[in-house]
């Protein structure tokens, strides 16, 4: 028997690379896990695993282990600040698209063997567009868009958010501006998102808010801490617990198909190739 308990799946994306998008997932866990929430951050960046490096963890075992079936889920989950657990990427091996079917079977049952402890999970998904990116975005209920305040961040989020509109049906995503220098050019992005999907494509777009620019960063990342947690009142700690709290009033899924089997099934229904 799975879980009958509804989890918040949350994607983090932004088309491409240098967006601040671990930097993110990792801040939103520890504020979502400061309001009392069970938070389990996925690292999904099957290439390039960097949630580990970020809060100076080594893991003994990633994913790659549970799907090989050498051990379970539970295994290899990393304790995190703040009491978030950390699912360590599957780095540099083979990516979820080759999985057999025992495998995908075996992914699915791991899931939901915790999915009673868990009332959010934060995915960090890799940069680009790729299958993997893809495949994690269109299981996630919540899709969260990381854009900053440069020309190519617009136009990959656009690339990423037409993807997705067009092959795969998804009308509605949320946005953060992050590393903005003010809360106007948080709104200004946004807008200038918006003017071209307005104009292109039918979805909705959401603004949730900006992450200031903060040198905290840096200093967090050089002591390979998350800033929440190292300088809790820098101005991006503070941003982070404003957005949290949003975050927390997101309505959570009301049928079965909230519940964590149902996320990792998408996954893999997803990855096992396209219906002919």
């Amino acid at each position: 028997m799975g879980s009958m308990h509804p989890v918040q799946v949350i994607a983090v994306t932004g088309g491409k690379g240098g967006v601040g998008k671990t930097n993110v997932s990792v801040n939103l866990s520890l504020a979502l896990a400061e309001l009392g929430r069970r938070v389990m951050l996925l690292d999904a960046d099957l290439g390039l695993a960097n949630v580990d490096v970020l809060l100076g963890l080594t893991p003994k075992r990633t994913l790659a282990d549970v799907i090989e079936g050498r051990c379970e889920l539970r295994d290899v989950l990393l304790q995190g600040p703040g009491g978030i657990r950390i699912v360590p990427a599957a780095s540099g091996t083979q990516s979820m698209v080759h999985l057999s079917p025992a495998q995908h079977a075996g992914l699915i049952q791991a899931f939901s063997d915790i999915g009673d402890n868990l009332d959010v999970l934060v995915i960090d998904t890799a940069a680009g567009i790729g299958d993997s990116v893809v495949s994690f975005v269109r299981a996630a209920q919540e899709v969260l868009l990381v854009v900053c305040d440069e020309p190519t961040s617009i136009t990959d989020a656009y690339a990423l958010i037409k993807l997705l509109n067009r092959d795969y049906g998804m009308n509605r995503f949320r946005v953060l501006a992050n590393m903005a220098q003010s809360p106007q050019e948080g709104r200004n992005l946004f807008a200038k998102l918006t003017k071209v999907t307005d104009r292109f494509l039918d979805v909705a777009l959401q603004y949730v808010g900006a992450v200031p620019y903060d040198e905290s960063v840096r200093k967090a990342v050089q002591k390979q801490r998350a800033v929440y947690e190292a300088f809790p009142r820098s101005k991006c700690a503070l941003a982070f617990k404003a957005i949290a709290q949003k975050v927390d009033t997101w309505p959570l899924p009301a049928n079965p198909r909230g519940h964590l089997e149902f996320f990792v099934e998408r996954l893999v229904q997803q990855t096992a190739g396209p219906v002919v």
